[in-house]
């Protein structure tokens, strides 16, 4: 055998080789699941995120008020004080109840609202 035929068939053994070592790369099933939890880590932190930029956070102590639906029958409004966040549904009832006029409320032309007290009665 002269030196040229060994350094070809040394040649194809190496190109087998490498094909071999690329054919299991594609098959291994451990990389298939290294890929998935790849995914789940970012859908997870899309989720977190998601969570803490929310207006009514539970883990914030903030004050906020959220209308849902506002002017609809199935209104909802969502008061959170501090760690404490309670939930008003609307009746569908417009002007019910019992009470007594307190007062009256203006808008201004700033946009800003004027409350003023019933006197006397």
């Amino acid at each position: 055998m002269s030196a040229e035929q060994s350094q070809e068939a040394a040649h194809a053994a190496y190109r087998t080789r490498l094909r071999l070592m690329d054919e299991g790369e594609d098959d291994d099933p451990v990389l298939s699941v290294v890929n998935l939890i790849d995914v789940f880590l970012v859908i997870i932190a899309a989720l977190l995120l998601a969570v803490a930029n929310n207006p009514v956070n539970p883990f914030s102590a903030d004050n906020v008020t959220v209308i849902r639906n506002a002017g609809r029958p199935d209104m909802e409004m969502i008061v959170k004080d501090g760690r404490k966040i309670d939930r008003y549904k609307a009746s569908g009832n417009i002007g019910s109840g019992q009470g007594q006029k307190a007062g009256v409320a203006y808008r201004m032309p700033d946009g800003s609202m004027v409350y003023v007290p019933e006197t006397g009665q």
